[in-house]
């Protein structure tokens, strides 16, 4: 008997060392932040990162140029200019800025879904292609996904779209609601990029119990991983402070489970990002995990990276 309660004892005590040992990582800034923006290029914001080879592609939302451009990295610190590779379209009424992309590259070809914007009081989610990644060619005049649903009010937009090639269907969550900020994240799948199937509900929404995020969670990225989906996201405090927390889910779509940690981005006091920290977007590498996310000094916001080194996030 004694040598079973001694067993147990070291095992509890190995748990709890383990459980000691995943916690004691964080997420690092970057000592050299911000990675791209402000000076002469102005506000950069809401990216996506598409790793190839041993190159980093960053879409990037360009508000002077209300475009989405492209910078490229070998490092994930240090950018090239942006350069456009999606512009507004006049000869449409919902893409007066174009915004906020979500990039898949699949059988050679480039994937971007965006979001369109007329005169800041609407948004939607548009679809082009592009064989270079460079040169886009729009797949519709219309848009591909727009605000049907009540809980959607007057926008879409923050697309994040993966393929899931065991199923054969692009998935994506999208944030809906306020023109200023959306309320929640939605979802929907599509089997050609350019036709969607919406949930008719939010599948991830504000929890009021918890202070960071009680007003309102938007702009995620979703991981499938071996057993689960794992979702960073946008939490809200209150309409001006925003911070970066973690989700994951069995099936990607309902039954999320906080990270107990959260949030895992937080602004730093009188720094380039004290007043908000935005829309994460993550790559796992061999050692380590990079995220990038906006971060924002009253109206100004540019890109930043934060490191997390290791592979296991504890979660």
């Amino acid at each position: 008997m004694k040598k079973y309660f001694s067993l147990l004892i070291l095992i509890c005590c190995y748990a709890c060392t383990m459980q000691t040992n995943v916690n004691t990582s964080q997420w690092v800034k970057y000592e050299n932040n911000p990675v791209l923006g402000g000076g002469d290029l102005g506000t950069v914001f809401d990216i996506a990162v598409l790793k190839e080879g041993n190159e980093y592609l960053m879409y990037s939302s360009w508000r002077p140029k209300r475009s989405v451009a492209v910078s490229i990295s070998v490092d994930g610190m240090n950018w090239t200019m942006p350069e456009i590779v999606l512009g507004p379209n006049s000869e449409t009424d919902w893409e007066d800025d174009i915004n906020r992309p979500a990039i898949v590259k699949k059988d050679g070809i480039t994937h971007l879904w965006y979001t369109g914007q007329y005169k800041g009081k609407n948004s939607w989610i548009g679809y082009a292609i592009s064989r270079d990644g460079k040169n886009f060619v729009r797949q519709s005049e219309q848009p591909v996904v727009s605000p049907t649903e009540p809980w959607e009010k007057v926008a879409v937009m923050c697309p994040h779209v993966i393929w899931d090639g065991q199923e054969g269907v692009f998935k994506m969550w999208y944030s809906g609601g306020e023109q200023y900020e959306p309320d929640a994240i939605g979802y929907a799948t599509s089997q050609d990029g350019l036709h969607w199937d919406k949930r008719p509900q939010p599948v991830f929404t504000a929890d009021p119990a918890r202070e960071w995020e009680q007003y309102k969670v938007t702009a995620c990225q979703v991981i499938k991983r071996e057993n689960d989906y794992l979702m960073f996201y946008i939490g809200f405090r209150d309409i001006d402070y925003a911070q970066i927390g973690m989700a994951r889910s069995k099936n990607g779509i309902d039954n999320w489970e906080r990270f107990s940690g959260n949030p895992i981005i937080t602004p730093t006091k009188d720094s380039w990002d004290e007043s908000a920290t935005y829309k994460p977007f993550v790559i796992q590498e061999k050692d380590r995990w990079m995220l990038w996310y906006n971060g924002r000094n009253e109206h100004l916001e540019q890109i930043g990276l934060a490191i997390y080194q290791g592979g296991n996030l504890g979660f």
